[in-house]
């Protein structure tokens, strides 16, 4: 019993930590206990088995492996993307984008639900967080779109797939996490999740498009009472064109100057939005009714959280910041705007610390947690079986992603996106990168995986964000005073099931198309060996010249002169071919010409004899001094 338990002490001690972790115990702890009360047991056995390397003083590496996480730069920017995210929430941000988007897509079929994506990959891009965006939108825009008879499991699947952007849409804690483990940078996870992203909410967006047509009563369009805003559709066009014209001018005439074309880009596109969105606040303020209110209120709302999107993002894709000075920005962006909106006070800004602290000591628990987990896995060779299993799946690469991508899923029903990037992805990197997987691409498909893992029955976590907020008996709106029926439980786990469904279709289309992600990498530059000349004093733009080597005509190329006078071996300079015109003298770059005397080249001279070995000195006698 005690060799079978030496010899299987990897897979004894994965499987019983996983059971403690799915059963609830807290993940940092019993990660920790678990790798320290393995070490002990495999301290022990190492006698038995020559798998297990683990000896007493190998425990003196834990603090410095300990101080190596706090030292992780890459890590620096969740607290910074957190504390973003939760000032927006808390100064009403979904509120106002849920309302005006509404509005604006007030007069389609399904506008509301139309609305509910585009605000969920808006919430995803500035608060990154999935609890926040389901629970705002869930108490924000289910009643609204009950209230206007859209169907009850529609309402719930769209709110809570809209929610779970936040995983994918770039600044993802998900993205960040998983470029610290992979050993990637967070630039090339937000570059290579763009694509993959925008496919998911055109997918949903689709998804709602067809039900409009199958079942246009399930996404009825808003009554024209209900649109308070108004009509002025064409006004917000020609608005979008005014600053777009205000792009190109500063682009093109205004800021040529600029060193960099990224600062270029950046300072156009910076004239643009501003005039546009200072005129919508002037038109506003002194009530000029120059343009419609509906245009007026979309500018006035949509350019702060788009500007600061593309403070965040924009100057990491141009390389101007890196990720965590990207979310240092964001972070001061969201201070900004929630003080211009007067909604920042000091409950809120501690409000927001607290959680933005909470969340930063989880994920540093967490790590420690894995670290120790990690020691003692690694020294019984834990990640040799673990490579060893994967690699014996058939069908090589494709095979791997497709188990990976159950396990993932499976997993992801019972514990956090934390808990899988910090224990499964590091034993995975390795056999990823046996089959020669590019990483960025096997983040990006573990991503999505684990936006899919939010909405599986019955554990996905963004179920329970949405049935802790939606009223599940009778309640009564508080506008039109009715009461009405509520969402129950079986309603939100029908809602998600086609948006399960595209999420897979999602995973799919991205193992299928790898370009989707490895755009990332940029266009590779191509040259023609065959194209390449090379440029010489004396040459041009000719071929290397061949040295003695005959020519195309049958004859010998002559050597080159490099610019220098031909060699004079007193014999005169050599007759011009008959018929030809006298060559011009090359020039002399102040050098006299070589004249080596005589008229032929002088023979070389005899080598001269080695030099006699010294002789052995006679250490009998002693030294002589001259």
């Amino acid at each position: 019993m005690i060799d079978f338990i030496a010899h299987n002490l990897a897979p004894i001690m994965f499987t019983s930590v996983m059971l403690m972790l799915l059963l609830g115990y807290p993940v940092a702890f019993t990660l920790a206990a678990g790798g320290l009360i393995y070490f002990v047991v495999g301290v022990e056995l190492s006698h038995i088995s020559s798998e297990i390397r683990l000896f007493w003083p190998l425990l003196q590496s834990h603090p410095e492996r300990i101080y190596g996480i706090m030292y992780n730069d890459t890590l620096l920017s969740i607290p910074f993307f957190t504390l973003m995210g939760i000032i927006l929430e808390r100064s009403r941000m979904a509120e106002d984008l849920l309302d005006t988007i509404g509005q604006l897509f007030g007069p389609v079929r399904g506008g509301l639900a139309y609305a509910v994506i585009l605000v969920g990959a808006l919430l995803g891009a500035t608060t990154g967080v999935v609890a926040a965006s389901v629970m705002a939108m869930g108490l924000i825009s289910l009643p609204i779109m009950l209230r206007y008879k859209y169907n009850g499991p529609l309402v719930s699947g769209t709110i809570a797939a809209s929610g779970t952007l936040a995983q994918i849409v770039p600044p993802s804690l998900v993205l960040i996490v998983m470029a610290d483990q992979l050993g990637r940078s967070v630039g090339d996870m937000y570059v290579g999740a763009l694509y993959p992203a925008l496919m998911i909410i055109a997918a949903y967006c689709l998804y709602i498009f067809a039900v409009t047509i199958i079942k246009p009563e399930w996404a009825p369009a808003l009554p024209k009472e209900a649109r308070t805003l108004g009509d002025g559709v064409t006004s917000l066009l020609v608005m979008i064109a005014i600053g777009t014209g205000l792009y190109f001018l500063g682009y093109h005439l205004l800021f040529t100057g600029v060193a960099s074309a990224e600062w270029q880009l950046v300072a156009a596109l910076a004239f643009g939005v501003v005039t546009v969105y200072v005129f919508a606040l002037l038109n506003r303020g002194m009530k000029l009714n120059l343009i419609s209110r509906l245009a007026q209120e979309v500018i006035i709302v949509m350019v702060p959280p788009l500007a600061l999107i593309f403070l965040v993002l924009g100057t990491i894709f141009l390389g101007i910041a890196t990720p965590t000075e990207g979310g240092a920005m964001g972070a001061t962006g969201a201070l900004i705007i929630a003080t211009a909106k007067g909604r920042l006070n000091m409950a809120i800004l501690k409000n927001a610390l607290d959680a933005t602290t909470r969340l930063s000591a989880f994920v540093m628990m967490i790590l420690i947690g894995a670290r120790v987990f990690g020691l003692t896995f690694y020294g019984i060779n834990g990640n040799v079986w673990i490579e060893d299993l994967m690699l014996a799946l058939p069908g090589g690469e494709y095979g791997f992603l497709i188990v990976v991508t159950i396990i993932v899923f499976i997993l992801g029903c019972f514990l956090d996106f934390f808990e899988i990037a910090f224990i499964m992805v590091p034993l995975l990197v390795p056999v990823a990168q046996s089959h020669g997987i590019d990483l960025v691409w096997f983040g990006i498909i573990l991503g999505i995986n684990l936006q899919t893992s939010f909405l599986t029955p019955p554990f996905g976590f963004s179920l329970f964000y949405l049935r802790s907020v939606a009223p599940e008996g009778q309640w009564q709106d508080k506008v039109t005073g009715q009461m009405r029926a509520g969402i129950k439980t079986v309603d939100i786990y029908k809602g998600v099931l086609p948006f399960i469904i595209i999420q897979f279709l999602a995973i799919v289309t991205v193992i299928s198309f790898p370009g989707l992600v490895m755009h990332y990498k940029g266009t590779p530059t191509t040259t023609d060996p065959g194209s390449i000349q090379i440029e010489l004093p004396g040459f041009g733009s000719a071929p290397a010249p061949s040295f003695g080597q005959p020519d195309a005509g049958g004859g010998t190329a002559p050597a080159p002169s490099f610019g220098l006078p031909p060699p004079s071996f007193g014999s005169g300079p050599a007759p011009a071919p008959e018929g030809a015109a006298p060559a011009a003298p090359a020039p002399s770059l102040g050098l006299p010409p070589l004249d080596f005397g005589g008229g032929s080249p002088p023979a070389p001279a005899a080598p001269s004899a080695p030099p006699a070995a010294p002789a052995t000195p006679d250490l009998s006698q002693p030294p002589a001094f001259n």
